[in-house]
This record gives structure tokens, C-alpha cells and sequence, in this order.
């Protein structure tokens, strides 16, 4: 009897264990900025007018009530009460539809004196009842007497990450209600299908919600910013992003695209145009979904840009207008020259006769030079005079009329070591929104400055840069300092035959999954595994071999090889080597792979070099 009475209480304690299970025992708990992100995306969670979550306050039982119904499908249409549901919550209080709308779906009750007591703040066991609800779970589905069932299908569903209240009766702060609905969203509901494709969206391949996807899905926009564009929000937004960049409001100008998410308090402006004759319009004037103008053919976004354009708006085939480019890179409006008067500085890497629509049918030649601009994307100009591939350019619009003029810059006369931050060069600080291309054999890569840190740059590797009145970097132009700009490969078979003038050599290369050929009497630097291409791709100029780093593994982001550490490329091509033949693969299947990693780079980290290819055998 001793023996059972010792077991009872050792049972006992652990059952009340079970129930005060901190969370670090269920596992790491993702970041709170990504768990912040996802149920604000998805408006389950409402910060203040400033955007402020407060996630220190404890939660009451009618804002718990109000987050459950908004994580529901259809629950954020919800409206006021018809009439009062409790006599404590009136048809006038805040939350009186939500507080209805929660009874009838049966996810929450009132107390045994008729009480909603909506200001009474919300236990961990009532939260956890209502979050298990939403997921199908009803009373039949729980042993033992409330809450004992319901705190384990908690637990075990790995619902308490992040969640700091322990025990039955403790209660909620704000940002353990974001853990708990940032949870759910990944929890498999009792049919066994995760919950967040009950809202219409998806897990990412690690498993966890997609972000990304949650916040374009509640997306609003896009607008073009002209004056007073805050009121046409319904909302005073907290967070104001410009091509990326966390902004003050004020820094959104005229004509830019605006995009936001009012329960994230978010705003996103994109300031691209560009600006030239339109070239073509395709299919059709009747239905266009594309327009190519100076060179470049964008996706339209949006029906009106699509109407601008269209057969019947204002703009059509010879007229020089200006894009204004959304966030994907699409035409979301379209406007007169005038919006786009400005300049862009690039390097001239073609110039060839072009023909182009006068506007009456038929075509007209002009000399036209392809400039590749610090944004990374190269456009063609119409222009007068002589310019070389190579020439350093800036290519001023016009306010009136949209003629573009070319001028030749000066070399630059800089030199000096990028500091640890990424912050500075030399004594001159990168301005906020700073473009930086690296140029190498006519092709541009962008960088963030931070892509700079620690580096020596002599003057023969900064061809060009400007300040802006503040005396910051806001454009660089680089000659081959970090090889982004290149494509890297693999070569899968070679093959040569005869000697001398007689040589014939031929290469099979693979580059990010497309297979290509090249034969001739070259012999390139490299016969075999990783390489560096130069030119194109389908008739290079050279491949040049990469250095093999030992066997590794990739460890927290970095590729690992010993005691040594290697910084990995943000484009690395990986591949898988099977049966003797090489598959294009992902980073993520190299981090997960138990089989052995090799991988090569193409210089020494402190002169920009970065691992560029890895396979996994």
C-alpha cells in the first residue's frame, strides 16, 4: 500500500509537471520579429496607432476572444453584435461581435453567473481551449478533468514555444499570444492538414510559416505618392520602408509606388522608373500585359497602368513616358516624362543601330548605347555622338520631351579600406540607399556596402563614385573587386583530340541547371570541375578553375572545413554527384545532407572571395 501510495504522488507531480512545462522544454521558440511579422501580416495581432504591440501587457479575455476569431477563416469581416451576448459585454462594447461570433463557433463559454467578465485577463488553459478548438479538437477529444487534457495536447502539439506562461491558471501577455497564434499557424489540425492552409497560405520548406508570402498575400497597393498620400490610408503608418530602406514618411517622394499592410502598420515605397519612347506593346494595344521601353520590356501590374497604355488610354507606341515600377519590378503606372526628369551613371557596355516606332506605323534608326546602371539593369538610349563599350557615362533625362544626353565621367581618384561595419570608406560614409555596382568583363553585379567590410580598395579597382550633399557615398562603381558579377559552374564532361593546329577540344559545362557545349581549338585554364565563366555562357571567352576548399560541412550559414571558415557566396551553386553525373541542387539539401561536402571559391576571402560552388557526394 506504501508502494502505491508512493507511486500515486510521484504520478501526481508529474502531472503537475506536465501542466507548468516552461517553454524552452518544448523546443527553440522562432524569433519573436519573425512570429511578430506573421500574425500582424495576417492581422491577428494589432498594434497601437504607432504601431506599437506592447507585448508586456497581459491579454484580457476579450482581446484573446477578438485575436481567435480574427485567426479564423473569414474571421477578420466580423462586425458589431446584433444584440448584447452577455450582460457585461453590451451590443456598444468594442468587442461584442467578436465575443458572439466566438460563442457561436463554441471555441469559448461565459461563467456559471451568466458573466463574460471580457476585462478579466485570459488563463493559459483558456487560451490554450480556444487555440485547440480552432484546430478541430472539442472535449471528447481530452482525457482527464479540465484542464489536465488540454495543457498536454498543448504541449505536444508544440504549441507553447515561446510561450512564457507556465501553469493552468497563469495569465497571457501579448507576446505570448503572438507565439501561441504564430503556433498555430504550423500545428496540424486533428485531420492532420497544418492550419495556416485553412487561411489560404502555406509552410515553407523548413517547415515554418512563409513569411513572405503571409505579408504579399495581405499586401495592399500599390498607389502613386502625390502630396497628401498619408490620407489616402486608413491608418498612420509605423514603419515606412523606401527600395528596402527603414525611412522616416517624409522621405517618400512624388511618384513613388506605395504598398501597405495596415495591421502590420507598414508602408513600402519603391522609387524605380524608367523612362524612353515606348518601343513595343504586346500582344496588343487591345490587351496589353507587357511594354519594352530603352531596351528593357516590363510586365504591366496593374489595369490601370494596363489601360494607359492600352489602345485606348493616353500613351502609345513613339511616346516617350516614364514607368513607375512596383516592387516586383512590373509597371504599376504610368505618367508623363516629366515625373522621371533625373540622371543615371552607369558603363556603357554596347552601342549599335536600333530601330524604333515613329508613332504612324512605320520605324526610324537611331544610334543607341546600353548602359549599365548602378541599379543593376541596363537600358538603351538614343543618342548623338561617339561612345565606346567601357566608357563611364551618366545619362541625364530631360523634364520636357524625355531626350536623354550622355556624358562622359571622370576616373575616380579614391582609394582607402572599407571598415569593419560596412559602413564607411575611407573617411566617407555610404549614404543610406547607397548603389554599388561591380563591374567585371561587361556584366554588373549590386552590392550592399556591408558586402565591402574589411576590404582595401586601390584606385585602379573604384572607377567611379559621387557624394551626395551630405558628403556620403550614394553611387560607386567597381572594377572587379568581388566576382559577383560572374557566373559559376561546373564542367561535366571534356573532352580533346589532335595536337597542335590539329587541337579540337571540347566542353560540356553545367551553369545553375542548364547544360551548354562549346568546341574549338581553345584550350581553357580549366578541363574539369568548378569554374568561373567568362562572357556568355554559350560561347565563352574562358573558364577559369576554382580552388577547392578540404571536405566540410555548413555550420550556422558558413562552410566549415577543419579550423577553417569560409564565407559562402549569396548566389552558390550547388550540385549533387550521382551514378557519375551532376544534379542541380539547393543550399538547404547541402545543410541537410549526411553524405560528404566539397566545396571550391574563387580567391581569398580578404580580397572579396566567397565560395562559389559546392557538391554534395
Amino acid at each position: 500500500m506504501k508502494n502505491k501510495r508512493l507511486f500515486s504522488a510521484l504520478l501526481a507531480a508529474c502531472l503537475s509537471l506536465a501542466l507548468v512545462l516552461p517553454a524552452s522544454a518544448a523546443g527553440n521558440a522562432a524569433p519573436l520579429e519573425e512570429a511578430t511579422q506573421a500574425v500582424t501580416a495576417l492581422g491577428i495581432v494589432n498594434g497601437d496607432g504607432s504601431g506599437d504591440l506592447k507585448l508586456s501587457k497581459k491579454v484580457t479575455r476579450a482581446e484573446f476572444v477578438t485575436m481567435t476569431v480574427k485567426a479564423m477563416p473569414g474571421g477578420d469581416g466580423v462586425g458589431q453584435a446584433a444584440v448584447a451576448p452577455y450582460p457585461d459585454v453590451p451590443r456598444s462594447h468594442w468587442a461584442s461581435g467578436y465575443v458572439e461570433a466566438a460563442v457561436s463557433r463554441g471555441l469559448v463559454s461565459g461563467f456559471s453567473d451568466g458573466t463574460f467578465r471580457p476585462g478579466q485577463e485570459v488563463k493559459l488553459a483558456e487560451a490554450a481551449s480556444m487555440v485547440l478548438s480552432l484546430l478541430g479538437y472539442g472535449s471528447g477529444d481530452f482525457s482527464g478533468a479540465y484542464p489536465t487534457g488540454q495543457l498536454a495536447m498543448f504541449h505536444s502539439l508544440k504549441l507553447d514555444r515561446g510561450v512564457s506562461a507556465v501553469g493552468a491558471a497563469s495569465p497571457l501577455t501579448r507576446q505570448d499570444a503572438v507565439y501561441l497564434f504564430y503556433n498555430l499557424l504550423s500545428a496540424r489540425t486533428k485531420e492532420g492538414a497544418p492550419y495556416i492552409q485553412s487561411l489560404g497560405h502555406s509552410l515553407d520548406a523548413s517547415g515554418k510559416p512563409d513569411v513572405v508570402s503571409l505579408i504579399n498575400g495581405q499586401m495592399e497597393g500599390p498607389i502613386v505618392a502625390q502630396g497628401g498620400w498619408r490620407s489616402s490610408l486608413s491608418f498612420s503608418p509605423s514603419r515606412v520602408y523606401r527600395n528596402g530602406s527603414p525611412v522616416a514618411a517624409s522621405a517618400v517622394q512624388n511618384y513613388d509606388v506605395i504598398y501597405w499592410n495596415a495591421s502590420m502598420g507598414a508602408v513600402w515605397a519603391y522609387a524605380k522608373k524608367a523612362t524612353g519612347p515606348i518601343q513595343a506593346i504586346a500582344p496588343s494595344g487591345a490587351e496589353p500585359t507587357s511594354v519594352t521601353v530603352a531596351g528593357r520590356t516590363y510586365a504591366i501590374e496593374t489595369s490601370a497602368a494596363a489601360y494607359a497604355l492600352s489602345d485606348l488610354g493616353q500613351y502609345h507606341l513613339g511616346d516617350t513616358v516614364t514607368l513607375l515600377l512596383g516592387r516586383g519590378g512590373g509597371v504599376a503606372a504610368v505618367a508623363d516624362v516629366s515625373a522621371s526628369a533625373g540622371e543615371r551613371v552607369g558603363v556603357v557596355t554596347a552601342v549599335e543601330k536600333s530601330s524604333y516606332p515613329d508613332g504612324s506605323g512605320g520605324t526610324y534608326t537611331a544610334q543607341t548605347v546600353t548602359l549599365l546602371a548602378t541599379d543593376g539593369q541596363t537600358y538603351q538610349y538614343q543618342v548623338q555622338g561617339s561612345y565606346k563599350t567601357g566608357s563611364l557615362v551618366r545619362a541625364a533625362v530631360a523634364a520636357q520631351g524625355g531626350q536623354v544626353t550622355l556624358r562622359g565621367l571622370n576616373a575616380a581618384s579614391l582609394s582607402g579600406k572599407v571598415n569593419r561595419e560596412g559602413s564607411k570608406l575611407d573617411k566617407y560614409t555610404f549614404a543610406q540607399g547607397a548603389e554599388i555596382l561591380d563591374v567585371s568583363e561587361g556584366r554588373g553585379a549590386v552590392l550592399y556596402p556591408s558586402r565591402l567590410a574589411g576590404l582595401n580598395l586601390d584606385r585602379g579597382e573604384i572607377k567611379y563614385y559621387s557624394l551626395n550633399p551630405q558628403g556620403e557615398i550614394e553611387t560607386l562603381i567597381l572594377n572587379d573587386v568581388t566576382g559577383d558579377a560572374y557566373q559559376y559552374g561546373i564542367i561535366t564532361r571534356f573532352e580533346e583530340t589532335g595536337e597542335g593546329m590539329n587541337r579540337f577540344c571540347t566542353y560540356q559545362y553545367d551553369v545553375g541547371g542548364v547544360s551548354y557545349t562549346t568546341s574549338g581549338s581553345t584550350r581553357f585554364p580549366a578541363t574539369g570541375g568548378p569554374v568561373r565563366i567568362l562572357g556568355d555562357p554559350a560561347s565563352p571567352d574562358r573558364l577559369y578553375p576554382l580552388t577547392a576548399a578540404k571536405s566540410g560541412q555548413i555550420v550556422g550559414g558558413q562552410f566549415v572545413a577543419g579550423s577553417q571558415r569560409y564565407t559562402l557566396s549569396d548566389n552558390v551553386v550547388v550540385y549533387e554527384h550521382r551514378s557519375g553525373q551532376y544534379f542541380l541542387s539547393s543550399l538547404a539539401r547541402a545543410e541537410e545532407s549526411q553524405g560528404s561536402l566539397t566545396a571550391w571559391y574563387d580567391k581569398a576571402e580578404s580580397d572579396g572571395g566567397r565560395i562559389r560552388v559546392i557538391v554534395i557526394k
